[in-house]
């Protein structure tokens, strides 16, 4: 009987030995530094957006949390890291509506399957897409755009970003409205604006963070946007849905996930880290004064969330017929 309490001590202790994450990962975590990805490069929403999240959480956990910028494939390159990372909470995804939602529409294989391989963590803002055109283009408003391409059919050209928010928003309102425009692919958001600003394409929809200057200096004109209720920054532009389309909406939306297995202890102060960090008046102001909403929810919440955008925006890309080139 001694010998086999020595022998299940030994074992016991060779397995904290083998796995010293798995004893430390409840009472500890974190004790030392962690990432979080950002699958786009330097620079754009995302990339400021996992910057704020990494402060929130070396503030929240008292741990330094960087950002490492891992782009490609639209996003796809950088989440497929995320999921295959070891699920010990140090390596947390920044995780969004392209990336974890519409990217399962356009493709029938995925690198990753954003319910099968992520734990989600807090879906923490959103922000509408607005329609914007340039000011010479005759539609004063939304109205008189949709008249305008009625009249017009195959003439409206608009910047398409392939799997963005932007993208399936504008396949969604051809959809419900039965118009015929004429998507322009690019690589990025800010060469279609610049061609929106020059007036080679007509218009976009985009992020309301990404257009909010231009149209304040008059350079865009912003017909309408994508929220359930019109965004106090820009009062005066009516929603589509009370525009004519009764419940369109369309948010482009950010949260944080980890690799599917990350330990339930860590993922609940992941959630509570978050939630706290993003009620701080200062990180809110920051937000929304860009157009975003700060929503800050829970683990079960985010995650019912995901797998609803995965459905509904399947279902728009799949009706509209279009593929990924």
């Amino acid at each position: 009987m001694k010998f086999r309490s020595l022998y299940v001590a030994f074992s016991l202790l060779a397995g904290v030995l083998v796995f010293p994450g798995a004893a430390l990962a409840q009472g500890d975590y974190p004790s030392r530094a962690g990432t979080v990805i950002v699958p786009f490069p330097a620079g754009g929403t995302s990339d400021l957006m996992g910057r704020l999240i990494a402060d929130v959480l070396s503030k929240q956990l008292k741990q330094p949390f960087v950002v490492e910028n891992k782009g490609g494939a639209g996003g796809e390159i950088g989440t497929e890291i995320a999921a295959r990372a070891a699920p010990d909470g140090y390596t947390l995804l920044l995780s969004g509506i392209g990336t974890n939602a519409i990217m399962h529409g356009f493709t029938p294989k995925p690198r990753y399957d954003s319910m099968r391989d992520f734990i989600h963590i807090s879906q923490l803002a959103a922000g509408p897409n607005v329609l914007v055109v340039n000011p010479q283009f005759p539609a004063k408003t939304f109205k008189e755009f949709i008249d305008w391409v009625k009249t017009n059919p195959g003439k409206f050209n608009y910047g398409q970003v392939n799997a963005s928010s932007g993208h399936v928003t504008s396949e969604y309102l051809k959809q419900v409205a039965g118009l015929d425009m004429v998507g322009i692919p690019y690589k990025g958001g800010a060469p279609a604006l610049n061609d929106v600003l020059a007036g080679h394409i007509h218009g976009m929809f985009t992020n309301l963070d990404s257009t909010l200057a231009s149209v304040k200096a008059g350079s865009l004109r912003a017909l309408a946007v994508t929220s359930a209720e019109r965004s106090p920054l820009l009062p005066d532009v009516p929603t589509v849905a009370e525009s004519g389309y009764p419940g369109f909406t369309a948010v482009s939306w950010t949260g944080l996930s980890a690799p599917k297995g990350t330990p339930p202890e860590i993922v609940k102060k992941l959630e509570t880290a978050m939630k706290k960090g993003f009620a701080d008046p200062d990180v809110r102001a920051r937000l929304e004064s860009s157009g975003f909403i700060v929503i800050a929810s829970n683990s079960a919440d985010y995650t019912q969330f995901v797998k609803s955008e995965i459905a509904r925006w399947t279902e728009v890309v799949q009706k509209a017929g279009i593929k990924l080139n």
